[in-house]
């Protein structure tokens, strides 16, 4: 009885070790029995049977960092499929562009198991098969391509080979949702040449700039010479409009002045007189007055015709004497 109780106790035992098995969120563990595919197990609790059901392993590659800083890649088996999106970061491999320019590139990778059944039976080693068809596809890509291509082609490049690699992967039961190419390094020689080539457009660039600049301060500085001159003729322009206007009313009122004299001066002599002569003698004895007036005029002399002026003033006052 003991000895039933105690095998009673060691198959319970057994059968929890063995035949119990949890599933963690989002991984999946595929089950043979007897070396046969019998199910996919899910997450939670779930309940094989001992010795005649097995998980199946699945290789996968690992890369881990060692103490010396270099990189070491090992093979590992695990029991459960992961199904969240995995990133995997490629080794750095030499690639030849269309202009035989060797450039050394690293890659990353974002995937996803969507299919647990097919990344285990459909291909031996799912990580060491996806980056052989990347690197593989990476170079033909880049081959056609020449240096400069490649340099500004980025998102093409990661563009076609994801669509490549999401194809040739969707029987793997992977889903392929983006590369990115980290870093594409040109041999230290053609680096150097595209610095000093960079550098001497840069410098074109600033020299262009600088004769763009020059030009547009010549063509601004002439377009304000222009509209200062203009604004000049047209102030000339405009004070000489006013100034002739100025004058001209100012002739204006001058002719008034002497019209309205005159009219004064023909209605003080009256019928009687001789307004005319008047007149006559007034201009001449002003226009003797500026001759006389001169800064270097000497007048020695009495015109010839004085006698009829004095004539004509002694009319003048004949004139006025009758008046009264």
């Amino acid at each position: 009885m003991d000895i039933l109780l105690i095998l009673l106790i060691v198959l319970a035992i057994a059968y929890i070790k063995f035949g119990v098995i949890i599933v963690k969120q989002m991984e999946e563990v595929i089950i043979e029995r007897l070396g046969k595919y019998h199910k996919t197990l899910t997450p939670g609790l779930n309940f094989i049977i001992p010795f005649i059901d097995a998980p199946c392993g699945i290789e996968w590659k690992e890369r881990q960092k060692g103490l010396d800083g270099q990189v070491y890649t090992y093979n590992k088996i695990l029991k459960s499929i992961n199904k969240r999106e995995t990133v995997y970061d490629f080794p750095r491999q030499n690639v030849i562009t269309k202009d035989n320019v060797t450039i050394s590139i690293n890659a990353l990778l974002y995937f996803q198991i969507v299919d647990a059944k097919s990344a285990v039976y459909e291909i031996s080693n799912l990580l060491d098969a996806i980056e052989k068809l990347t690197q593989t596809n990476l170079r033909q890509l880049v081959g056609k391509l020449d240096l400069d291509e490649t340099l500004i082609s980025r998102d093409q490049i990661n563009q076609e080979l994801r669509e490549i690699l999401d194809e040739a992967t969707n029987k793997w039961g992977v889903k392929v949702n983006r590369v990115e190419l980290q870093d594409i390094n040109p041999p230290a020689d053609i680096q150097a040449a595209m610095e000093k080539q960079m550098k001497a457009e840069r410098e074109k660039r600033a020299v262009i700039l600088e004769s763009e600049g020059m030009k547009q301060s010549a063509i601004l500085q002439a377009q304000g010479e222009k509209e200062a001159a203009i604004n000049k003729a047209e102030g000339e322009k405009q004070a000489a409009i006013l100034r002739a206007d100025g004058i001209a009313k100012a002739r204006v009122l001058e002719a008034e002045g002497e019209k309205q004299a005159v009219e004064l001066i023909i209605n003080a002599i009256g019928d009687k007189g001789k307004p005319d002569q008047y007149l006559i003698a007034m201009k001449y004895l002003e226009t003797l007055k500026g001759i006389a007036s001169g800064q270097n005029n000497k007048v020695v002399y009495m015109p010839y015709e004085a006698t009829g002026v004095l004539s004509s003033v002694d009319g003048i006052k004949q004139m006025f004497d009758h008046n009264k």
